[in-house]
């Protein structure tokens, strides 16, 4: 696994021991970041099944302000916390060790909004409408921000959750990539940063 693109380009990361975890291809990711980039402006990103933190450093590299990790295996923040390390971005990232519903409830807290929310889980996972719908009721977009879902090419993720309305479907192989953007009550984003500071 390599940094694509960006001020980190070239840089390999390593990904997380045993086989619990099921790392992002570069053709995935390459795809990915040329769907809803390929560059950024600033803006922050949760990377919510980290993982690796593959998808977050990638953002990172391609222009994103901040970046938060999250993952309950300790073996993968112990991992993302060395490759965040090995490509000079500790000062940009915040590392959790969480699951992901206490995690959205605690960034919510903190008033933040994302320009981009990745979602990788183990393909097995079934919770996809718990996590939409926890992103959309809490408002956790900017007013262009989108959500990339990482999922089995089989799963056929909802066409609306909420308000976030699907934008965009593709397969690759075994993988299949969903990307939302909100489109509900129009008061996305106007709460953002209200409760706390990154």
């Amino acid at each position: 696994m390599r940094v694509i693109s960006g001020t980190c380009k070239g840089r390999n990361l390593q990904a997380v021991p045993g086989m619990s975890t099921r790392p992002t291809t570069d053709k995935v990711k390459e795809a990915i970041f040329n769907m809803i980039g390929p560059y950024f402006s600033g803006g922050i990103g949760l990377d919510l099944f980290a993982g690796s933190g593959g998808l977050g450093i990638e953002a990172l590299s391609r222009g994103l302000e901040r970046v938060i990790f999250v993952d309950h295996d300790r073996k993968a923040v112990q991992t993302v916390r060395k490759n965040v390390a090995a490509c000079g971005l500790e000062k940009r990232a915040e590392i959790y060790c969480n699951d992901a519903g206490r995690a959205l409830k605690a960034v919510a807290k903190r008033g933040l909004c994302f320009a981009v929310i990745f979602l990788d889980p183990p393909y097995k996972e079934k919770q996809w409408p718990i996590w939409l719908s926890s992103i959309a009721e809490r408002r956790l977009l900017e007013p262009d921000g989108v959500v990339v879902a990482e999922h089995s090419a089989e799963v056929e993720l909802p066409e609306e959750v909420d308000g976030l309305k699907r934008w965009k479907r593709e397969t690759y192989g075994i993988t299949g990539v969903t990307i939302y953007r909100w489109e509900g009550d129009g008061s996305d984003g106007e709460h953002c940063g209200l409760s706390g500071e990154l």
